[in-house]
């Protein structure tokens, strides 16, 4: 779930027993859910008004740019609606790597060619969060959090699945990398570390054994996890994969691949720059570009630095005809639509053309979107689920068209509509609410599998798992969003989600049937990791699968972290052990205390930035987006009490006004700091410059205080401050349609306040702020650090080069202190108590001792992805958040630092 705001438990007002039915018998008469409570209704009513606006602006299109909406500019709300935060969560992530711009193929990859022949520093990263983590640990029960809701242990996001029938199961982690279970899952190995990207497009495995390996996460339609090709491994059971193990050329670098099908001794790839083909037998020479829309936006073409030309090639799914291979069906498309939008099939005359006339399945450029074949193992038949981008922009409660079967097996029809939105949300479903409801996220949630024993037996994931046994006439919610609206439910800690069955996580990315001593299963991959039930499982009374087995052992890190803080724990009695919390994508904020075996998760949704009172970790601030703030000083230990005496909540919103105007106030993470020397002082950065002098007994957002109007269409991407001095940088517009950025400076009282002055093509490159670092002793020696790539990479104006600045004179002269890092965004700077520099990027950590210029690898263990924030503990170590391999720690006492000050973080 790319956000939460709907997080704040619901309380039902009745317990019933959970009784076992067949499949049949549940199916025949679902429950109604139970009507909630009168402050459910309306707090869920509002989410579904904030929502139902906002997420089409997020996934939609604009005449500039498809996707890369004035959202930011224009709209209120306070940042609600799921589907709309993860798109809005997607466009963040694009921005800050792309403007001003558009991204030539390639840089990536030449990036991790130089990372390759840099020195590194002696020592090695710990995994810090190589433990179970549990959404639904009982301890932390209160108003903000999201536990009990059933998903129980979770990782990041899962974008690729694969299983044989010898019990092996692959896993691929939207920017993680894959992963091996010898045992039908849990026990997981990494075996794709060596690789130049570890972002997961799709996994298959060939009629050979063979376990192809498509780089570039498909999921957000966006250009955010790009990827390098296409890999195959031959003995997946053994090897691991390797550089050279690389399918073609360099055809399909810096593409995201949404799915590879075979037939034919091919295996055809639809990529963002339109539909690829190569042979899988001889998987040397180029790919051979099949198909692509409007090719002169393709890389080298007149179009190419349009920026509009990363969504005007995109293609979805492929089809193939069993009986035929030579015939074959693409669905190429835009989510948010495109006059290029449509299936196509090869004429006579060798020319790809459109293709009408497939009954139930619309062929309209206005209702095809994004699309997901499946194909039954028999040849019988054909299924396909449609989003729609004329409904998303007229339905407010969904963005679904269909899900479809073709009874000729034939992907050339007759299609037959077989569910819509009310259909599944009349199968159990936990989505009833207006403005949310089944197929909302359609454009970013979709699977489909057929069970290869059984062509009438078929599972479709949206943002909830749906089964149908009979072909489509009957279909249950096998997996539904969460427990919280049933009457099954209860926040009793002594329960894991009342008496409801375990769920799956919200979300849907991935699905593969397989068997495990001899026991057929199906596999799910989600926001939340991986979940198995059996192929002929069993269900409750209210229609969902009363056998969900969470594969989520802490073997397999994919979680997405924004942030990370540490601070002593108040109850470890050597005094010498940290509580580590961090902010997610779409799992909450996980926190870790000194002698814990498995993770909690005390607040819900998105996670975005953290604050952490290094004295003291039970001291959080925890951002969810646009800057909703809410702050817990007992680390949000709760039992639940709050539901019947409000009173008894652990956990304060502290949002500041921003928040209330969703984009136009904030960044989706927007960015959160306390002054170093004075934990009390806090700013915000949104629209405004906020600050605040209370610390963690801050109560109210009203206590906040506005020291800086960054201007209207303005948002601030970074801040920090010392001794009362503040810098904010900003963006605005923050696409690369017009892009522009600033730094602003001032002091916390208000006064002093201006721009720098930064022309396009000045010292500094126009391009996004990522960090600031500024010198505790000194307020006005400071280092930023600008996210994106060079210009040698950048078609946008004023990309300049270099990727940190620094300056001793509070901003007035800047100079590039980058040296011989690579051309890759970086993320995150920071001082370290030596005088040091540690910088994090898209690719590794690297350190600068004092009083050189040259940079080094920060140590070795810490794989192949995106650092998104650096932060020193009170235990003298640096934490890395990444976003696909969980928090890793390095002990700076291996690089000479002595004894750390605990003030510092």
């Amino acid at each position: 779930m790319p956000t939460r705001q709907r997080r704040r438990l619901l309380l039902s007002a009745v317990t019933l027993t959970v009784f076992g039915l067949t499949t049949t018998q549940a199916l025949a008469a679902p429950p109604v859910p139970p009507e909630p409570q009168p402050w459910q209704v309306r707090h869920q009513a509002d989410i579904g008004k904030q929502h139902a606006q906002r997420v089409r602006n997020a996934a939609g299109t604009t005449s500039a740019a498809p996707g890369l909406s004035p959202r930011a500019e224009t709209e209120g709300g306070d940042g609600g609606g799921e589907a709309e935060n993860s798109a809005e969560g997607t466009a963040q992530y694009t921005e800050a790597r792309t403007a001003p711009g558009v991204i030539a193929p390639g840089a990536y990859g030449a990036a991790w060619a130089q990372l390759q022949s840099m020195p590194r520093t002696g020592g090695s990263w710990d995994h810090v969060t190589d433990k179970p983590y549990d959404s639904d640990d009982p301890r932390y029960r209160d108003v903000n959090s999201n536990s009990s809701g059933g998903a129980g242990l979770v990782t990041g996001r899962i974008t690729g699945l694969a299983a044989d029938n010898g019990g092996y199961v692959y896993a691929g982690g939207a920017n993680g990398g894959v992963f091996r279970s010898r045992t039908g899952g849990g026990h997981w190995e990494p075996i794709a570390d060596k690789l130049p990207t570890l972002s997961t497009g799709t996994l298959n495995l060939d009629d050979g054994g063979r376990l192809w390996y498509a780089t570039g996460e498909s999921n957000t339609g966006a250009t955010s996890y790009v990827g390098t090709g296409v890999y195959v491994l031959a003995d997946p059971r053994h090897g691991e994969f390797q550089p050279g193990s690389r399918v073609g050329g360099a055809e399909l670098e810096s593409t995201i691949i949404h799915a590879l099908r075979f037939g034919g001794g091919k295996v055809w790839a639809a990529t963002s720059r339109g539909v690829w083909s190569h042979s899988t037998t001889t998987l040397s020479g180029p790919w051979s570009l099949e198909f692509a829309p409007n090719p002169e936006y393709l890389p080298g073409g007149p179009k190419a630095a349009d920026p509009a030309a990363p969504y005007k090639n995109i293609a979805n799914d492929i089809a193939i005809d069993p009986k035929d291979p030579s015939k074959v069906v693409l669905a190429v498309g835009w989510r948010g639509g495109d006059t290029y939008n449509g299936f196509y099939g090869k004429a006579a005359d060798g020319t790809w053309q459109r293709v009408g006339s497939l009954g139930d399945l619309p062929s309209d450029a206005a209702n095809v979107g994004n699309v997901t074949f499946a194909r039954s193992a028999d040849g019988s038949r054909y299924y396909a689920i449609d989003q729609s981008p004329a409904v998303m922009a007229s339905d407010p409660d969904t963005g679904l068209k269909g899900v479809y079967v073709s009874k000729s097996g034939s992907p050339s029809g007759p299609w037959t509509l077989i569910a819509d939105k009310d259909k599944l949300k009349n199968s159990g479903s936990a989505l009833q609410d207006a403005g949310y409801q089944p197929g909302i996220q359609a454009w970013y949630n979709q699977f489909l599998q057929v069970d290869p024993a059984n062509p009438d037996h078929v599972y479709a994931g949206l943002e909830e798992v749906f089964e149908t046994t009979d072909g489509g006439t009957r279909w249950a919610t096998v997996g539904p969003y969460w427990n919280n609206p049933f009457p099954c439910w209860s926040i009793d800690p002594a329960k894991q989600t009342g008496d409801c069955s375990q769920t799956t996580h919200a979300d849907q990315h991935a699905v593969a049937f397989g068997s495990y001593q001899g026991k057929a299963n199906v596999y799910v991959g989600d926001d939340g990791g991986v979940y198995r039930r059996p192929a002929d499982g069993k269900l409750d009374a209210y229609g969902h699968a009363k056998d969900w087995t969470p594969l989520n052992d802490g073997t397999m890190d994919t979680l997405q972290y924004y942030s990370v803080g540490v601070g002593k724990d108040p109850a470890d009695r050597s005094g010498r052990g940290v509580i580590v919390s961090g902010g997610l994508q779409d799992n909450g904020q996980s926190i870790l205390r000194a002698h814990d075996k498995v993770m909690g998760s005390n607040f819900g949704g998105d996670g975005a930035d953290t604050l952490v009172d290094p004295a003291d970790g039970c001291n959080i601030a925890q951002e969810y987006v646009y800057l909703d703030m809410w702050v817990t000083q007992n680390c949000a230990v709760n039992d639940g009490s709050w539901t019947k005496d409000p009173s008894k909540a652990t956990s304060y919103e502290v949002a500041p006004p921003d928040k209330d105007l969703g984009g136009a106030g904030a960044r989706f993470i927007a960015p959160i700091t306390s002054d170093p020397k004075d934990g009390n002082t806090w700013i915000a950065g949104g629209r405004h410059v906020w600050v605040q002098h209370k610390g963690y007994a801050i109560r109210s957002g009203s206590e906040w205080t506005s020291a800086y109007d960054l201007g209207e269409g303005h948002v601030a991407t970074a801040v920090a401050t010392v001794d009362g001095t503040v810098y904010a940088g900003w963006c605005g517009p923050c696409n690369n349609v017009g892009f522009s950025r600033g730094i602003a400076v001032g002091k916390t009282d208000g006064t002093g306040w201006h721009q720098l002055n930064l022309p396009v093509d000045g010292a500094l490159p126009n391009r996004y702020i990522s960090s600031f670092a500024v010198d505790e002793s000194d307020a006005r020696h400071v280092l930023v650090a600008f996210n994106g790539f060079s210009r040698t990479w950048t078609e946008g104006p004023g990309a300049g080069i270099g990727h940190l600045f620094e300056t001793h004179d509070g901003g007035a002269t800047w100079s590039d202190v980058s040296g011989n890092l690579p051309d890759v965004p970086a993320t995150s700077a920071k001082i370290l108590p030596n005088g040091g520099l540690a910088l994090g990027t898209d690719l590794a950590a690297f350190y600068r001792a004092p009083g050189t210029t040259d940079w080094r690898i920060l140590g070795r263990n810490l794989p192949t992805t995106a650092v998104q924030q650096l932060k020193t503990g009170p235990d003298g170590k640096l934490y890395a958040a990444t976003f696909g391999r969980g928090i890793w720690s390095f002990d700076l006492r291996r690089l000479g630092h002595g004894r750390y000050d605990e003030t510092d973080g």
